[in-house]
């Protein structure tokens, strides 16, 4: 009866193998010929545009060629576009060989533009051959991924009598940011929430911040609290980076019972407002940053979110400034928190990521409170 079910189930494997197998050459064929006939419609256009300059050239100019050689560059792979080009410019150079009206001074720079530009389109094709991705598949896997960061980041369902929610906005208003934020519930009775600040801002910090997020995302659903920061450390440390380190601060909360945890790797204090008091106050936590000392460990904070309770984390982008300690800036949080906020936290991160920091810095912030 085993050696039965284990042959069945090597069976099934086996199916699902090919089937995997068979779908992937499909998709990898379906692409093939999607390329082809997009090349050939295009190769088409190139023929007729030829045409139109060399019988009718009152009507259409050789700027017309323009045209496919631009929508050739987004749509064509790294394997065919240089090909394309060739043979869209020898078409350029036969229409001032078969001209019926003379080569002027106005048409040799028209023909030079389009032979810059089809020689940048050229440069940009083999760069793009390192991936071997055409121009909008591409940006749509880059696009594709800072969604995938974006996803990480937003805070899971929690129970009714808890609130949570997160704001992040990159420098400049670019689409990739070295800030992220990673949170999950591991499980029912508990919440995870890491906010970390990469080395850089904006786009330069930004590849790096797609590789840590997932890895981290891994760590935070696959490890105990207490372990976290020291397995992100090690893992940057395994990078081995130019500039490989980040800042990061990890809430652990306890859902029943609303006690927490707090760890810090060189990363701004968290804040904890106290509902009795009515008052924020900092969360004294340290600890080194990451993925510059081997080993290093990281001390927890503890403490307990009562009713009417709430927690805040957020990177330096929000409290520093050109010319501003960093304690001003906390100071300054605090109290925006305070007018913004009273108590009502709905909102709240998005409200705040807007009135502070600087806009020419990553912010990320997140509120988690006990209703």
């Amino acid at each position: 009866m085993t050696a039965h079910t284990t042959a069945h189930t090597a069976s099934r494997r086996a199916k699902v193998r090919r089937a995997g197998g068979i779908r992937r050459r499909w998709l990898r064929s379906s692409r093939a010929h999607g390329e082809t006939w997009l090349l050939i419609g295009l190769g088409l256009f190139v023929v007729v545009s030829t045409i139109l300059v060399v019988t009718l050239p009152e009507v259409a100019p050789r700027t017309l060629l323009a045209i496919p050689l631009i929508i050739g560059s987004l749509v064509l792979g790294p394997r065919t576009l240089p090909w394309f080009v060739v043979f869209l410019l020898l078409m350029l150079v036969a229409t001032l060989v078969v001209s019926t009206t003379g080569v002027d001074a106005r048409t040799v720079i028209t023909v030079a533009v389009m032979f810059v530009i089809g020689l940048f389109v050229l440069l940009m094709s083999f760069r793009r051959s390192r991936l071997g991705v055409a121009g909008m598949r591409g940006e749509s896997m880059f696009v594709d991924l800072r969604d995938r960061i974006l996803n990480q980041g937003g805070i899971p369902a929690l129970p009714d009598d808890w609130h949570a929610e997160s704001a992040l906005t990159s420098a400049g208003g670019t689409l990739f940011a070295g800030d992220f934020i990673v949170a999950g519930r591991p499980a029912p009775d508990r919440l995870e929430v890491v906010v970390v600040d990469v080395s850089g801002k904006g786009e330069q910090a930004g590849t790096r911040a797609l590789l840590l997020s997932g890895a981290f995302g891994g760590l935070l659903g696959a490890l105990p609290p207490a372990q976290f920061l020291p397995a992100a450390n090690d893992y940057l440390l395994r990078q081995n980076w130019a500039e490989g380190f980040a800042t990061a601060i990890h809430l652990s909360v306890h859902l029943d019972t609303g006690a927490f945890e707090i760890r810090s790797a060189g990363h701004p204090p968290a804040v904890h407002r106290a509902a009795g008091a009515g008052q924020w106050r900092i969360v004294d936590s340290e600890g080194p940053v990451l993925g510059l000392i081997p080993g290093a460990e990281f001390a927890a904070v503890s403490g307990v979110l009562r009713r009417g309770d709430a927690v805040m984390l957020y990177t330096d982008g929000m409290v520093e400034e050109p010319r501003r300690d960093i304690d001003l800036g906390i100071d300054r949080l605090l109290g925006q928190a305070e007018s913004l906020l009273r108590g009502d936290f709905t909102g709240a991160a998005k409200r705040l990521v807007a009135a502070l920091g600087s806009k020419d810095d990553d912010r990320a912030l997140v509120v988690v409170a006990r209703r």
